[in-house]
């Protein structure tokens, strides 16, 4: 894609949605590659492995699309990405011409690999390599274009239909079509060009050098359920810059109906979609400007998860700094590259002489992140391949965050050459799952360059794992991954605990909806059921605080929604379980989070109490999950001023009044909930001396009931002698004379 700059749209968040919202990340995912600017991203599934190829636009440039070859990129999980290198130069073949290595796609038929590309070659032209392995080395086994030189002959796309029959297509600013025979570097027919109407392709640009229709450029071919959809770069009605659009039919070459838009409008002018189904998930790829030194002529693959609606068509999709949710755990006890990477920062990619690719360029401050890392029981030992031809540096091994919990530091040492290469190791301590980062310390020059590492311990055979269980957080010694929800304090304490010793404290809560969360993984599936469980408890302020387990989300929309898992009345002191044995994450939920808060409007500032959480797990539906109780039970009714429960209110329950008012008074408060209750005559909450006197008024005959403006007794109140205070009563009421 090639043209020139719009301005791109700032992005606005309010206040209350900063302040509510736990960060999932430190930082952003989307851009999916940082080593290298990754142009016009072409996404297939092998196996049962994603692969994107991109172009690769050169760095620093600022005059235009220069771009120096192809390079290919893999995931299991659509987190962690594997770099494979640049494969192809864009003088890789004879006849192609330098800086012109532009838009590309990959597609295996027979157990070979088939790649097609644009160059320039006295004119636009698009050709054909062929390699044994998706990464190749591909082969020019034809020596010149498959299609051209033709100046409209750009962006191809490439589908093997049900039937069979190869379908290749491209073209700006007209949509091209051909027939490919099964060898896949042979036409099989003229090439045509579809029917550029506003009612397929609709209303675009008007340009006297284009169509009229909202079709650019960058065609991508794909079929979903019994539809075909033609996806394309467009210049929609009259946007400046390019966004992505679609037309859908129910055939290979249509006939085709304009669906509309997809994306808004690039940040970079250009924009190139593919979309592509993988394990049961449907995602749209496609470049921005996402990373430092980024802008028109440097561009970037990013990737976002959608879902078609029901009728077929495609919604509009926002692009994000997030992407989609990881889909599978990493194995760290098994060889993993160190290309393979969710972010970093301060690297870069080489061909090693080892094979494949290597991380070099690596200084001090330099950092790499895996995400989703899933060590089980637990590792007790780090080994890499690294190599140094200075004095080597200091690989410091985090978890959750960049300056999280350090479970390692491996010393590299000069190994005398770059690719001179050495395994080095040390011991650490980490299990369960954690994003994983390698952060790079040592002085000024460049320290090191890596290869791959690997983690040994009792997580190498998981087989003892419980699969009913989710996540266990018993916080014994670490928080695994809770943190603060709006700017409450939390940390570890030993002061109490459900099981085990310790717990997570909430403090410094300066609102109700300030609390503890963490974010919810790719484990969890939207529109599935679960089995959550936490154990809370407070020890300070009201007798009883209404204690909510919450889900937050974000709709289709973008917009953030909340949803109660459980809810429960807990009394100060005692242990409480919020617990829901089958709970929905609602369809279509995006950065689910789980967080434990307590009763307040989300606009309250009202500070909450501090408490203990333990014991938060999650399990697989319908799981009964141990936990401290069910919570406070209903109170079971009692007849006002009935203190001995004889279903009469009489002068045996004064004297019973009278008496839990002395214990209160002057024994610290030791009498049964129940009796205080019944005393409380005025029903305000609390058992008081006022309590007392519309007791005795009403035994006295004084008042019809409770409630009534009382009558004050004098004596009663000023006795002090509980002998002579109960005699005082008796006579009173005429029981004695």
């Amino acid at each position: 894609m090639k043209k020139l700059l719009s301005a791109a749209a700032a992005a606005v968040m309010s206040a209350v949605s900063l302040c509510a919202a736990v960060p999932v990340m430190s930082h952003a995912e989307n851009p999916i590659v940082q080593t290298s600017f990754t142009p016009d991203p072409a996404p297939v599934v092998f196996d049962d492995e994603l692969y994107v190829y991109t172009g690769c636009d050169r760095d620093g440039q600022n005059g235009f699309y220069t771009m120096t070859g192809w390079q290919c990129f893999s995931t299991k999980d659509m987190k962690n990405w594997t770099d494979h290198g640049k494969f192809l130069n864009d003088n890789g073949f004879s006849w192609c011409s330098k800086d012109n290595a532009w838009a590309s796609q990959c597609i295996e038929r027979n157990g070979k690999y088939y790649f097609y590309f644009t160059t320039t070659t006295n004119g636009r032209a698009v050709g054909v390599g062929v390699a044994d392995r998706p990464e190749g080395p591909y082969k020019d086994v034809l020596g010149k274009p498959l299609c051209g030189p033709n100046w409209d002959y750009i962006d191809p796309t490439v589908m093997i239909d049900d039937d069979g029959q190869a379908w290749l297509m491209f073209g700006n600013p007209r949509c091209y079509y051909v027939k490919l025979k099964e060898d896949m570097i042979t036409l099989d027919g003229p090439i045509k060009s579809f029917d550029m109407t506003k009612e397929a392709f609709g209303v675009g640009k008007q340009d006297p050098q284009r169509t009229g229709t909202a079709y650019g450029e960058g065609p991508w071919i794909c079929k979903h359920d019994n539809l075909y959809y033609l996806v394309y770069a467009g210049f929609y009605q009259n946007q400046g810059g390019e966004s992505i659009c679609y037309s859908y039919g129910p055939s290979v070459t249509g006939p085709w109906k304009f669906g509309g838009q997809i994306t808004p409008e690039s940040n970079c002018f250009t924009t190139h979609g593919g979309i592509i189904d993988y394990k049961d998930h449907s995602y749209l790829f496609y470049h921005k400007n996402g990373l430092k030194g980024g802008g028109t002529f440097n561009r970037s693959a990013a990737v976002e998860e959608f879902t078609f609606n029901s009728d077929g068509t495609i919604p509009m999709i926002k692009p994000t700094n997030d992407g989609p949710d990881q889909l599978e755990p990493l194995n760290p006890f098994e060889r993993v590259e160190a290309e393979t990477i969710c972010w970093s920062e301060g690297v870069k990619s080489e061909n090693c002489s080892e094979g494949g690719i290597d991380i070099g360029s690596i200084k001090d401050g330099s950092y790499i992140k895996v995400a989703g890392v899933d060590f089980a029981q637990g590792a007790d030992k780090f080994t890499c391949s690294a190599s140094s031809n200075g004095s080597g540096g200091t690989i410091e091994l985090h978890i959750d965050k960049k300056d999280g919990q350090k479970i390692g530091e491996c010393k590299v040492t000069g190994t005398g050459g770059w690719q001179s290469w050495q395994e080095f190791s040390c011991d650490v301590s980490v299990e369960g799952e954690h994003d994983l980062y390698f952060v790079f310390k040592g002085g000024s020059d460049y320290l090191l360059n890596f290869d791959w590492w690997r983690f040994d311990g009792d997580g190498a055979s998981s087989s003892e794992t419980d699969p009913t269980y989710i996540f266990k957080s018993d916080f014994e010694g670490k928080l695994d991954g809770w943190s603060d929800r709006g700017g409450a304090s939390v940390a570890l304490s030993k002061d109490e605990s459900f099981e085990g010793e310790s717990s997570a404290y909430c403090s410094d809560r300066s609102a109700s909806w300030k609390g503890i969360g963490k974010s919810l993984n790719y484990k969890f599936k939207p529109g599935e059921s679960y089995s959550f469980s936490a154990n809370v408890k407070y020890t300070e302020g009201d007798p009883t605080v209404k204690f909510h387990f919450t889900l937050q989300y974000d709709d289709a929309s973008g917009e953030t929604q909340y949803v109660k898992i459980d809810t429960k009345d807990v009394k100060k002191g005692e242990w409480v379980q919020l617990a829901n044995t089958s709970f929905k994450i609602p369809e279509g939920a995006k950065k689910p989070l789980i967080y434990v808060e307590t009763e307040g409007d989300s606009d309250d500032e009202t500070p909450g109490v501090n408490f203990y959480v333990d014991n938060i797990f999650a399990a697989v539906n319908g799981t009964e999950i141990p936990g401290a109780g069910p919570g406070t039970p209903p109170d079971e009714p009692v007849l006002p001023g009935d203190l001995n429960f004889d279903e009469r209110v009489d002068t045996f329950d004064v004297i019973a009044a009278r008496q839990a008012l002395i214990i209160n008074m002057n024994d610290g408060g030791k009498v049964d909930e129940k009796v205080l209750r019944a005393a409380d005559v005025d029903a305000n909450g609390s058992y008081q001396v006022n309590d007392l006197v519309q007791l005795m008024n009403f035994v006295l005959g004084k008042t019809s009931g409770f409630g009534e403006e009382p009558i004050t007794v004098g004596p009663v109140l000023t006795i002090q002698s509980p002998a002579l205070i109960t005699t005082n009563i008796l006579r009173r009421s005429g029981s004695i004379k």
